[in-house]
């Protein structure tokens, strides 16, 4: 991880690492690092977006570079106007799920695929060494405004049948969202109850769309008779789904269903999902000839894991998907009808859902200094070979151990100080047991260190 991009861009609070300064840097260093060409830039609703996102823009100007400014922008909206323009990168000034003090900066390819960690690493090179390209008065690139979302819903409509409407409650959580999603869903024929979808830097909710920040849509769905609620974070690259009987789909069992109805509507092939998520995916889609395959957490592992194994489908159990046959950015919005078009194949949500396999999942948080995580991580991998009974090790991000009954995921996290325990197991006393364990041995690392 590099000194200012984390595993998803740049994030950080408002004015503290984050200013205005470092926003005309990144700026210049990506239109150094692409010489020519040009940049679609959105943000989303933050009260920070604007001098970000002008700050940016600036510094790409003075490389020569041309800029197309779609301005309130969720990312998928980016990703899907930087393949519209022919562009050659996009940015989105966003801090995704982030609460509102925090904003970011994450840079796009020409394929739509977020900037990989390599190049990445290229643009920290040249912020560092602070020798940017820039160019004469008259060089200057050229800034043009534009709007895509038309295109958008086009593109989407001619890719999603539903053989009737349905009725639907869409929170978009304040966020970029809001000028997008509901309006999707209604040229679709559905009937669209919106909640929170007032663009506001003020968010009314907790960002990350789980089951406690999605109360309000869940009661509203139940007392509306809607057949389902989607909701989103900041930037809609995510997607949280309420049933028609008002219960959140956990990430993991939507995962599992969207996964299966993507090897239905395309055939059999491999699924990529990241070292996070459960066994239930692989026990759901094996009947269908489904494969899973294990990345790096994070929508760039995703997205390369799609492209390097062919696969037909791709998504993490935090409701970040990519569907490759529409684009390879994370795209809750086109999620959005993708789950629509489910129902209206297979059934109602609730029935479906009946089918995926539950297993008992924990999670925790530990607080923890970024300059410990490695050496914590080091203690970590040595207490673990040799106070836990497993199978198989998965070490391409963080630790992964494994038995046939439970796994345990030991990571840092790339954008907060802390360390992330994740397990499964088949049942609550067995998780309850290896969680105690667990976080014992990240509590004696992080002293340690």
């Amino acid at each position: 991880m590099g000194k200012y991009f984390g595993t998803s861009g740049i994030r950080e609070v408002v004015n503290e690492r984050l200013t205005p300064d470092l926003a005309l840097k990144v700026g210049k260093a990506l239109g150094t690092y692409l010489g020519e060409g040009k940049v679609v830039v959105g943000k989303d609703t933050r009260t920070s977006g604007e001098m970000l996102k002008n700050a940016l823009i600036s510094g790409l100007l003075s490389t020569g570079v041309d800029v197309i400014d779609i301005d309130l922008s969720p990312t998928p909206l980016t990703g899907f106007a930087i393949k519209l323009y022919e562009a050659d990168a996009g940015v989105t000034i966003t801090a995704s799920h982030n609460p509102p003090e925090y904003n970011g900066i994450k840079v796009w390819q020409p394929n739509g695929m977020a900037y990989t960690s390599e190049m990445e690493n290229e643009l920290e090179r040249i912020l560092e060494k602070g020798k940017f390209q820039q160019v004469s008065w008259n060089d200057i690139g050229e800034l043009t405004r534009a709007d895509p979302k038309k295109e958008y819903i086009k593109k989407a409509l001619e890719m999603i049948e539903l053989s009737k409407g349905y009725k639907v409650v869409v929170d978009c959580g304040n966020g970029a969202g809001s000028i997008l999603s509901p309006y999707l869903q209604r040229e679709l024929g559905n009937k669209v109850v919106s909640l929170n979808s007032h663009p506001s830097g003020f968010f009314v909710r907790e960002l990350e769309p789980n089951a406690k920040s999605l109360l309000a849509l869940s009661k509203a769905v139940k007392s509306l008779g809607a057949d389902v609620g989607i909701a989103h974070d900041g930037d809609a690259d995510r997607i949280g789904v309420i049933d028609d009987q008002g219960n959140f789909v956990e990430y993991e069992v939507m995962l599992s269903l969207i996964s299966s109805y993507m090897l239905r509507k395309f055939g059999k092939g491999k699924i990529i999902t990241t070292v996070d998520a459960g066994f239930a995916l692989d026990d759901y889609i094996k009947p269908l000839g489904g494969e899973v395959a294990r990345v790096k957490v994070g929508d760039v592992a995703v997205a390369e894991g799609i492209v390097r194994e062919n696969a037909v489908f791709g998504g993490e159990p935090s409701g970040t998907w990519i569907i490759p046959q529409w684009n390879l950015t994370p795209d809750g919005i086109f999620a959005g009808v993708l789950v629509l078009e489910m129902i209206d194949k297979l059934g109602p949500l609730s029935e479906i859902a009946k089918g995926v396999p539950r297993y008992v999942t924990l999670r925790a948080k530990i607080p923890c200094p970024n300059e410990k995580k490695a050496k914590a991580m080091e203690f970590i991998k040595r207490e673990v070979l040799e106070n836990f009974e497993y199978k198989r090790i998965i070490d391409i991000d963080g630790i992964r151990i494994e038995n046939d009954e439970w796994w345990i995921l030991f990571r840092p996290s790339g954008t907060e100080p802390i360390m992330r325990i994740t397990l499964e197991a088949h049942t609550k006393k067995k998780a309850e047991e290896l969680m105690e364990k667990a976080e014992e041995v990240v509590k004696r690392a992080i002293k340690s260190v």
